[in-house]
């Protein structure tokens, strides 16, 4: 959980193709036109498109708003590439990339349109699931909709609610449920079946079916049955509102035309082909969309010259097939809206404008709040704040094959400077022979007997640590050590900082920067802190690296470096002082300890929010924390968690991570005046890579 930020995007999402997405984009388009001066267009995933085409909805969308987007920013994947990715377990690379790409649209405009996939083509199946895991990932509250045609009204509103519970079981806000393409006399019971099983904050609409939006275009037919175009090529975008076939006598079938009717007919049949021109240009017979001629057959050259006179012809086409089988075809065409059909999009605009609660929508739309963060989220934010101002670490077990991975990838991405401490061609051959393409001259790699401040270091280890009876030779033999080498570079500020640990042990990690770092000013002891990367939200856990028995005065020490350490990292903290019991219920030393050291952290920092002693399931499960601590500002929401011991925090830290696979970043070193960092020896090139990233940031605000 983090500290509450104002929401900046909506996510639109379906559970089924063919919902009319597009009305609620084009209506929601215009609507945040006319409150916000910059309103951008993401589609994370979208369907696969032909070489030098693109994606019909994103075309529409910046063509009709004008919005200054390049359609390679506005998506983040095809389909294909999505069910390749996933086919080779690579799910937070498909989160990694959409979410680097949204941010770059975040950062341009002040709210941003996010639509979801649409339910077409191969894998279809897995889209619910996808959809509900980036609006999460992205931390924006979402629209659902789906479309009345072919339901009961209980099978729409079942399948909205279980919509709706998916979303919020996932921890996704949804503030607007809209069943689309309902019949016009079940709008207003559709809505009042919905309202009864869903909450009050959720804002409910139904739209009617429109046929004109239903229907396809001219130029839509044009394209799926391959036609001729003979005349009318200017009105191709002509909408249909019904299309009937010509097959009786004109005098009769002239009956049966309504408002933007299809003409469809034999192409030997110029009576029918005449009467319908004459009929479109008469007041007193409605307008037709265009005439479709089948059989492959074309008017007679004396009907030809006969209709080349005429001014505004409609859409005339010449199409192969018979008559019933092109007819079938054109009604299975499933409408799209596009750019140039203003008639459709002005048509969506209107039907959202006149069947949602608009402003309502806005206003949750403006008030919203995200109040939580997902792992993936929380590991792009800290990238992104590494980039913003590159920091220089050093690296002392430049050998290692993990380090070594790590550091390309830090390279890669242009996070950090690095320096590898080690023998250059060693670490070369190690490079070649493990085939990781670093390039080191983009690195920097120091031996340290070989360099040129080895001597100034040794002297200056010397003067800080002459007292301790350590003279010139001692201090040269401990400057050929990488652990107080790397140290001195940063003490020096050669460095900024320094993470090691993967072959070395804590205390050898650590020792150099106790001895002449040191702790801040305001800090007594040393300690430590876990990011826990869970499902769905970051949590803080200390100290699970380094103090085995802290008194009170420590334990209260260390919630407030915690939570300091919280807030540098923009996760605004709830304090949980773990103990065996909640409250005032227990006794004995262990918990007596954590409830002393509850009441002075709550002397010296009034302004944080801490509870304490407190049960885990208590500190975490709102409805235990509400039954055992009901007036708690912490119980059931806790973000940070202070364990009693390091026995406890330092077992309960691996159990979450190996149980959940939660992606555990640390330990991170708290109370130093300059960051070290130090790793499991069991860490992974992940755990390197972050807890270089994590270190850079500290290094940022000393």
């Amino acid at each position: 959980m983090t500290g509450k930020t104002t929401n900046k995007a909506i996510y639109i999402t379906t559970i089924e193709p063919n919902s009319g997405k597009s009305i609620i984009s084009l209506g929601l388009m215009q609507l945040l036109l006319g409150k916000a001066a910059k309103v951008g267009y993401f589609r994370p995933i979208i369907d696969d498109v032909e070489d030098g085409k693109i994606d019909n909805h994103i075309n529409t969308v910046i063509s009709y708003f004008k919005l200054p987007l390049h359609f390679e920013d506005a998506y983040a994947f095809t389909r294909s590439e999505v069910i390749r990715m996933k086919n080779v377990n690579q799910e937070d690379k498909i989160i990694g990339r959409i979410i680097e790409k949204y941010k770059a649209i975040e950062e341009r405009f002040d709210f941003v349109l996010i639509e979801g996939t649409s339910f077409v083509g191969e894998g279809s199946i897995i889209e619910f699931d996808i959809n509900i895991l980036i609006a999460k990932n992205l931390g924006v509250p979402a629209i659902i909709l789906a479309t009345g045609v072919g339901k009961t009204m209980e099978e729409l509103v079942g399948s909205l609610q279980m919509a709706y519970d998916s979303f919020r079981d996932k921890g996704v806000e949804v503030l607007s449920i809209i069943a689309n393409k309902v019949q016009p006399e079940n709008q207003t019971a559709i809505i009042a079946a919905l309202q009864l099983k869903l909450p009050a904050t959720v804002i409910i609409n139904a739209i009617p079916l429109n046929p004109i939006l239903a229907n396809a275009s001219v130029k839509e037919i044009v394209d799926e049955l391959d036609a001729t175009i003979l005349f009318g090529k200017d009105y191709i975008n002509n909408q249909t509102g019904f299309f009937s076939v010509g097959a009786m006598q004109l005098p009769n079938y002239l009956t049966h035309l309504k408002e933007n009717s299809l003409v469809i007919t034999p192409g030997d049949r110029a009576d029918i082909i005449l009467g319908a021109l004459q009929a479109n240009n008469s007041n007193n017979y409605p307008s037709i969309s265009g005439i479709v001629l089948t059989g492959g057959l074309i008017p007679e050259e004396s009907i030809i010259k006969l209709i080349e006179g005429l001014s505004d012809v409609v859409p005339i086409l010449s199409v192969k097939g018979g008559t019933f089988s092109v007819t079938n075809s054109i009604g299975a065409i499933k409408s799209q809206i596009y750019a140039q059909n203003t008639q459709k999009i002005e048509t969506s605009i209107a039907d959202f404008e006149k069947h949602v609660h608009v402003e309502a929508l806005v206003q949750r739309l403006i008030t919203f709040e995200t109040s939580g963060i997902t792992p993936r989220m929380f590991q792009y934010n800290l990238l992104k704040k590494a980039k913003s101002h590159k920091k220089h670490i050093v690296l002392p077990e430049g050998t290692d094959e993990r380090v070594l991975r790590a550091t390309k990838q830090l390279i890669d991405v242009d996070a950090v400077n690095i320096t590898l401490l080690g023998d250059r061609k060693e670490i070369a051959d190690k490079l070649t022979a493990l085939d990781i393409a670093l390039d080191l001259n983009r690195v920097n790699v120091i031996n340290p007997v070989e360099s040129v401040d080895f001597d100034a270091f040794a002297k200056a280890l010397y003067e800080l640590r002459k007292h301790k009876n350590v003279n010139l030779a001692m201090a040269k033999d401990l400057m050929e050590d990488v652990s107080y080498y790397g140290t001195m570079m940063v003490y020096q500020g050669k460095a900024d900082g320094m993470v090691s640990g993967a072959v070395h042990t804590t205390q050898h990690t650590i020792r150099p920067a106790l001895q002449f770092i040191k702790t801040r000013p305001d800090a007594s002891i040393v300690s430590s802190v876990f990011f826990m990367c869970l499902e769905n939200r970051v949590s803080v856990y200390g100290d699970c690296a380094i103090n085995p028995n802290p008194t009170a005065e420590q334990l209260a020490e260390i919630a407030i470096a915690s939570a300091a350490t919280s807030r540098a990292f923009n996760i605004e903290p709830k304090i949980a002082m773990l103990s065996y019991s909640s409250g005032s219920s227990g006794i004995g030393e262990d918990v007596e300890r954590v409830r002393e050291a509850t009441a002075i952290v709550k002397q010296k920092r009034p302004d944080l929010k801490v509870e304490g002693p407190i049960q885990y399931d208590a500190a975490v499960d709102i409805h235990v924390g509400k039954s055992k601590m009901p007036d708690s500002e912490v119980a059931g929401q806790a973000n940070v968690f202070i364990f009693p011991d390091l026995n406890t925090g330092n077992n309960t830290y691996k159990a979450v991570q190996r149980e959940t696979k939660a992606l555990a970043i640390g330990p991170i070193i708290q109370g130093l005046n300059k960051p070290v960092n130090d790793l499991s020896r069991g860490c992974t090139v992940e755990d390197i890579f972050n807890t270089v990233i994590v270190t850079a940031i500290q290094a940022q605000d000393i």
